[in-house]
């Protein structure tokens, strides 16, 4: 697997922090392109959905940039 520590400036980082920061920033351009398209009008709980969501699309992101 592609999991190793960075090393940044001689602190090891974990690919994980960086990996959530990206689902962070993609999450909320999702949130955006559902609110300018007009689906966020459906959505019962939004912050359960938005946690559902960055789950989701963390997972995606550790499943492409992880190998």
């Amino acid at each position: 697997m592609g999991l190793h520590e960075w090393s940044l400036g001689g602190v090891l980082l974990s690919p994980m922090a960086a990996y959530a920061v990206l689902a962070l920033l993609l999450t909320g351009v999702l949130r955006l392109g559902l609110q300018r398209i007009g689906l966020s009008r459906w959505i019962w709980h939004e912050a359960l959905f938005d946690c559902a969501l960055y789950v989701c699309v963390l997972a995606a992101v550790i499943a492409v940039l992880g190998r």
